[in-house]
């Protein structure tokens, strides 16, 4: 069920990008929408943590900013991927980037765990 809400969550962070953007397009449809959101699903979950295990040296030493180049280079595979995404220009990734980090931040979409409190 989380993975599902992963990818719904993924799919309206990239339409967002592609509305306030412009050159961050996605032709086709909602199930266009879906499809990317699930192959960038299976791209952190399988792709990010190796590179981030790889370029641990360079986050570091960037304070962990380099994770937001890490994060451009998910969004260039995506765009690899995906023959209906076309992404222009290093500020599209960039901003790119910002929008969907932040979607998944207000959807709570992230890796952290939610403590439940007792009544």
């Amino acid at each position: 069920m989380r993975f599902i809400v992963q990818i719904l969550v993924n799919a309206l962070a990239i339409f967002l990008a592609d509305r306030f953007l412009p050159g961050f397009s996605i032709g086709g449809d909602i199930l266009t929408l879906v499809i990317a959101g699930l192959v960038l699903g299976l791209i952190n979950v399988f792709i990010r943590p190796i590179l981030r295990l790889i370029s641990m040296p360079f986050i570091i030493f960037s304070l962990g900013l380099f994770i937001i180049i890490i994060n451009i280079i998910m969004l260039w595979l995506l765009e690899y991927l995906i023959s209906d995404l076309t992404i222009t220009g290093f500020w599209n990734y960039f901003f790119g980037v910002l929008i969907i980090s932040a979607v998944n931040l207000v959807f709570g979409t992230g890796k952290r765990k939610r403590k439940k409190i007792d009544d």
